[in-house]
């Protein structure tokens, strides 16, 4: 097991969030954390990352107790992030971006060159000159360049293009065929379900379905998912 959550509690101040989730990733395996809008999934995430600090229960990496680590030490284990609202640093250009996060392994500035030709062609622009659909793809690209052994995609085509959310679709196909195991966050169904090994669904900060994206039953997600 490579992330594991047991039972975890999280509350916003005197308002509780979460109610006992439990989660886990195995090595080589691509979860989809699915549910409603306000549901738990960004907390979840947030817990995991150490930004929300848990009030009960336990979260485990790669067989470590991180449930009170601070952020930087759980990111140094190998978690990579890439958070909703993507948050590159605007003022820095693409490959400055990309080498702020830079830690040995097989994912160097070629290879995330490769993964996204644009980041290659706009290396010199700085980020806040990008689309949104680019900001994303190098959000994914500074998130690797850390070579983790779990990235974290917290909805990772929100808002984008149709033809920009094939782009980011296609890298993601490409990373599980690489063996990268792969925690993600997003609503479009269609794209979601087939790249995914198993389906973990949040109602009101609880889990309350898992399992393979083909007993995923349309009952199931008008219950869960629909609006």
């Amino acid at each position: 097991m490579l992330l594991e959550l047991n039972q975890v509690e999280t509350f916003y101040g005197s308002s509780q969030a979460l109610f006992g989730i439990d989660l886990q990733v195995s090595k080589g395996e691509v979860v989809a954390l699915m549910g409603r809008n306000g549901m738990g999934k960004t907390t979840s995430i947030r817990s995991v990352f150490g930004l929300t600090p848990l009030r009960r229960g336990k979260i485990s990496f790669m067989g470590r107790d991180i449930s009170a680590m601070p952020p930087y030490r759980i990111a140094r284990l190998g978690l990579g992030l890439v958070p909703e609202g993507r948050r590159c640093f605007p003022n820095l250009t693409v490959v400055e971006n990309l080498l702020t996060s830079a830690r040995k392994g097989e994912w160097t500035l070629e290879a995330v060159n490769e993964l996204f030709p644009r980041l290659k062609e706009r290396s010199q622009q700085q980020a806040n000159t990008l689309s949104g659909g680019e900001q994303q793809m190098l959000a994914v690209g500074r998130a690797l360049m850390t070579n983790p052994e779990l990235i974290v995609l917290d909805e990772a085509t929100e808002g984008l293009a149709p033809v920009i959310r094939q782009e980011i679709w296609k890298a993601v196909r490409e990373l599980k065929r690489r063996g990268q195991s792969i925690l993600v966050v997003d609503k479009t169904l269609s794209e979601l379900l087939p790249v995914a090994d198993r389906c973990v669904i949040l109602e009101r900060g609880r889990t309350v379905w898992q399992g393979k994206p083909d007993t995923l039953t349309a009952e199931l997600q008008d219950q869960y998912l629909g609006v």
